[in-house]
């Protein structure tokens, strides 16, 4: 019979190899957590899991329940996670960087009786907040335990798994459902079209709360039984030594980490990275050098694009082939029930021609059902396609498969007197400047214009500071139209980023818009 849930991956794996490493703690963890690293095989794991599942039942957990869950990185993370799964409880996880107002409107939204949290390095006051915000709610700690048993739960793929968080760039953070079935499905496409197998040794950066997690790290494991390491928050020290000292085969890496390493001959071959076939990257347009410079060394970078939702595009080197190609294009899927499609904003009408901007719908066994308490009942349009926001264009003059560009997300679009500027076009040409190591396009207001393309930049240590001028000069040289130049730039210390690592423009824009009101 194929598993029909989470936990019956689990448990395949275990009855797999028992005693194969599984699962293992990043060596800082004193750092992060207050306690020692822990590594586990699978038959540890399945214990540990057990004596988490009958903790909670204890504590009145059933099937359909909803689990608050605020961990760091370690592995009691996925252990109260998997827990839920296997008693078919709902895990509702929590960044760790969210505080009362995201709990408040969070136990508001999922309705948990439960929360498992505990105190850390840095919110030594964690359990007592949480407690004091959650009112009713029973604050817990994750269980250490490995005693205990639970009996195997039926529980159906249309079960509920989890609710996620939007990112909460804008508004209030969405709910977002998903079931054991568009988990397990997103994993098998991964999985087969990544090649994980048992013999793969993960590194995960990314919390395990959401899609990067969850769908792209924690559901492949188990689904393949391999090996996952943990880390997060990013220490590049220590990250590259887990590479090492744990023979990582795939990991995930953002864009800037690999344009910095990359450009550091020295170090990359000080490092052995014999093991390391493919690194995964995404939430910005990747450079083309960096995808070359990479697979001329042996590892294979793949583009990604997703989202809570359940969108995903994968652009690997098994279908685009091409290093440069791979890094601004991504193959319309071909997967069993997937469809895509891009449909202008204005009109209405589906997008057939290549080079014409639309937005990415999408439909399928991935997709979720809409947020909880329908919070966005547009998301889907008259005929059920969820709408990702995101821009994109055919590709012209490729043959199959059908490629696809990422243009802008649609609300991230600068209009400057009525022209539409693409901010992370901009931003992949400035994050070419050798002075440059982070940056983000904003607009900043304009009584005439109404907007200007505005640029935070971090300055790379050891170079001289960027200058608008020069700004302007290597973005003339990439040959790009006048209107799309920078006519303001700030330098800051660090561009602010939200848990998954995407750049909170809001908060760029809003600090140009209070200095606008000041008169500054």
């Amino acid at each position: 019979m194929s598993p029909q849930s989470i936990d019956d991956l689990t448990r395949r794996a275990v009855a797999a190899h028992p005693d194969a490493p599984a699962l293992a703690d990043a060596p800082n963890r004193s750092d992060i957590d207050g306690g020692e690293p822990q590594r586990l095989t699978w038959a540890e794991l399945d214990a540990r899991i057990d004596a988490a599942a009958a903790d909670l039942a204890g504590r009145g957990v059933g099937t359909g329940t909803p689990v608050g869950i605020q961990l760091a990185n370690v592995v009691e993370l996925p252990i109260t996670l998997l827990a839920c799964f296997r008693l078919g409880a709902v895990a509702v996880p929590f960044p760790v960087q969210h505080r009362q107002h995201e709990l408040r409107h969070g136990v508001d939204t999922a309705g948990f009786d439960v929360f498992v949290t505990t105190d850390r390095p840095d919110r030594a006051d964690q359990v007592a907040e949480a407690t004091a915000v959650l009112g009713g709610v029973s604050v817990v700690g994750p269980s250490t335990a490995t005693g205990g048993s639970i009996e195997p739960r039926a529980v159906p793929g249309t079960g509920r798994a989890t609710v996620c968080w939007t990112s909460g760039t804008t508004g209030t953070p969405k709910g977002v459902p998903r079931t054991h079935a568009q988990w397990m499905t997103s994993s098998s496409f991964q999985v087969s079209e990544l090649g994980i197998t048992e013999h793969d040794r993960i590194l995960c950066p990314f919390p395990v709360v959401n899609m990067a997690g969850i769908g792209g790290m924690l559901v492949p494991w188990v689904e393949a039984g391999a090996f996952l390491a943990l880390h997060h928050p990013l220490d590049l020290q220590v990250f590259l030594g887990q590479l090492q000292a744990e023979r990582i085969t795939y990991t995930v890496v953002p864009p800037a980490a690999l344009n910095m390493l990359l450009g550091n001959e020295a170090l990359l071959d000080s490092l052995d990275l014999s093991n390391l076939r493919a690194i995964s990257s995404g939430s910005a347009p990747l450079d083309p050098w960096m995808v070359e410079g990479w697979q001329a060394r042996g590892i294979e970078i793949v583009n990604v694009f997703g989202s809570n939702e359940g969108a995903a595009l994968l652009s690997t080197k098994a279908v685009v082939p091409d290093p440069a190609q791979r890094a601004r294009f991504f193959p319309v899927p071909d997967r069993e029930g997937v469809g895509v499609r891009l449909v202008d904003l204005d009109s209405g009408v589906e997008i057939e021609d290549p080079d014409v901007v639309g937005e990415l719908r999408f439909r399928g066994p991935t997709v979720f059902d809409g947020y909880i308490g329908d919070a966005d009942p547009g998301v889907f349009d008259d005929d059920g396609w969820y709408r990702t926001g995101d821009l994109f264009s055919y590709v012209a003059d490729t043959a199959e498969p059908r490629l696809m560009r990422f243009i802008d997300r649609a609300k991230d679009i600068i209009v400057r007197g009525g022209m539409n500027i693409s901010a992370a076009e901009l931003e992949a040409m400035i994050a070419d400047h050798p002075a440059v190591a982070d940056c983000a396009v904003v607009g900043t207001p304009d009584r005439i214009l109404g907007e200007k393309v505005g640029v935070f930049a971090v300055a790379t240590p050891g170079e001289e500071p960027p200058t608008l001028d020069g700004l302007i000069e290597h973005l003339r040289g990439r040959e790009i139209a006048s209107y799309k130049l920078p006519e303001r730039l700030e330098l800051i210390d660090a561009l602010p980023r939200n848990p998954v690592g995407k750049v909170v423009k809001p908060e760029l824009r809003e600090r140009w818009k209070a200095a606008a009101e000041d008169g500054a």
